[in-house]
């Protein structure tokens, strides 16, 4: 976006302006008194018909800063001041997102999280309302500004390579695989009836086809399998809706949260599971100087395998789904999971019964929950956790990420979240391409002293128990003290 948009009375163009240092605002950031943020001036140029040209106020990242709050939101993108306070409730993505970066420089989070950035920068126009100051730098001054200049040198690498494009190919065997498995327990139970060993073998079958249904969601909910947003959100309500009757809208809200915000207290609203679980460093200490004690948090790593393993699916997740649809009235997503239980009800109904199918429904997502568990938390919940400290993007998501080796199973198994660091980093690029770009990614860790860490699936696993067992002797330390 320039420094100055010109408003012409005709199509032609004028020319460009220079910055208009003369235009000021008061010491607390705010417009003039008359309520506008810009000033007019008439110009000629080249002899041709006049033009307004709009000069943009010049703010301090200390005025920015100021803005902060969820009733008044400024951020920063490319230099350009935005007050996105009253836009946040039209987010696409949500409000929280906007606000978790609001008096910060949003300038990497918001090329991450978007497809078509000149689309989105139609909806930035009229949010404008100044640049930073020609002093300022381009980032906070806790910043390290040759490590954000060599992300984004990265970022400039990986789009000259094609990174961002999808193999088309790749996602579509993936969906075949998903609907030939419903397919195939299907034709099971219509050969082999329903006794005990065939409802045993089709839930597996099922649970497999919904699992793998969760990462393909996972891949379209962050804009990744078509070039166009429009096909995206389509393919997403179909497989997050249909194929595994949860709400797409519901799951974007909750996981943009996360991306742009991973493991920092209060943003992040995966790591906000008290008072069940206490987790981190921070999270423990604080309960236990409160004398807080909701229930036995010096087991909460053997609770975690009764509790979180096998009800994050069917209980959490599915029910914090159903309350938000209803509550915020996402009518299309209600349309869309109402076809998921139709579609089940059709298909396994006949065999089952409704009761049955219900319970069959629901033992499916039982059995899937443990998969999910596992490959969700085992990148982020052993890693660091703390409130805000608005580093830089890349820093931001290597200190609360972690990948996991690479081979076919793990792969498959955990649909490229083994490669955690690099999904943060590009949440865009189609998975497929993850391991291509590891290796710059890495180089550019060791490069700046960050610490890229990769280990084995098995001490992922085991990582997310002994981490409990660590906030929990916090807690302890804390709370008999």
């Amino acid at each position: 976006m320039k420094l100055e948009e010109k408003l012409e009375h005709s199509e032609s163009l004028v020319g460009r302006s220079q910055p208009c240092l003369h235009d000021t605002h008061q010491a607390n950031g705010k417009p003039r008194a008359n309520g506008k943020a810009e000033v007019y001036e008439k110009q000629e140029a080249n002899g041709k018909g006049g033009s307004l040209r709009k000069c943009l106020n010049l703010y301090t990242w200390q005025e920015v800063q100021k803005h902060n709050k969820e009733a008044d939101q400024w951020l920063v993108i490319d230099r350009k001041v935005y007050n996105v306070t009253d836009w946040a409730g039209k987010h696409p993505g949500g409000h929280r997102v906007l606000n978790h970066y609001a008096g910060e420089d949003a300038t990497d989070a918001f090329r991450a999280m978007h497809l078509d950035l000149s689309i989105v920068q139609l909806y930035l126009k009229p949010l404008l309302i100044g640049e930073l100051s020609p002093e300022e730098p381009s980032q906070e001054k806790n910043k390290n500004p040759q490590l954000v200049e060599d992300f984004r040198e990265l970022r400039k690498t990986l789009e000259t390579m094609n990174m961002f494009s999808a193999n088309l190919g790749f996602f579509f065997l993936h969906l075949a695989q998903i609907l030939v498995l419903e397919v195939l327990a299907w034709l099971i139970l219509r050969h082999f009836g329903t006794g005990w060993t065939v409802t045993i073998l089709v839930s597996f079958l099922l649970t497999v086809s919904q699992a793998q249904s969760s990462f393909l969601q996972h891949d379209i909910g962050h804009l990744s399998m078509f070039k166009t947003s429009k096909w995206n959100h389509l393919m997403h309500k179909f497989v997050m809706c249909h194929l595994k009757g949860l709400s797409a809208d519901w799951w974007n809200y909750r996981h943009f949260q996360h991306h742009v915000k991973p493991n920092i207290y209060p943003k992040d609203p995966d790591i906000d599971v008290g008072p069940l679980f206490l987790l981190g460093d921070t999270q423990p200490v604080k309960y236990g100087k409160k004398k807080i004690k909701y229930i036995d948090y010096e087991k909460q790593h053997l609770y975690f395998y009764m509790v979180a393993l096998p009800l994050l699916m069917p209980v959490y997740f599915n029910l914090q789904s159903m309350q938000v649809m209803y509550l915020r009235k996402y009518w299309t997503d209600i349309a869309w999971v109402s076809s998921f239980y139709i579609r089940y009800f059709i298909t396994f109904g006949p065999f089952y019964g409704i009761f049955g199918t219900v319970l069959l429904i629901y033992l499916v997502k039982f059995i899937e929950s443990p998969w999910i568990a596992y490959v969700t938390q085992m990148s982020h919940i052993p890693m660091k956790m703390s409130r805000e400290e608005n580093h830089d993007w890349l820093s931001t998501q290597i200190v609360a990420t972690c990948n996991i080796e690479q081979s076919f199973f793990n792969d498959w198994f955990t649909g490229h979240l083994n490669f955690q660091i690099e999904h943060h980093l590009f949440p865009t690029m189609p998975r497929h391409n993850y391991h291509k770009v590891a290796p710059l990614v890495k180089s550019l860790c060791a490069k700046h002293g960050l610490q890229y860490i990769n280990k084995p699936i098995l001490k992922a696993f085991g990582d997310i128990v002994r981490s409990l067992k660590k906030s929990a002797a916090l807690w302890m330390d804390a709370y008999y003290e």
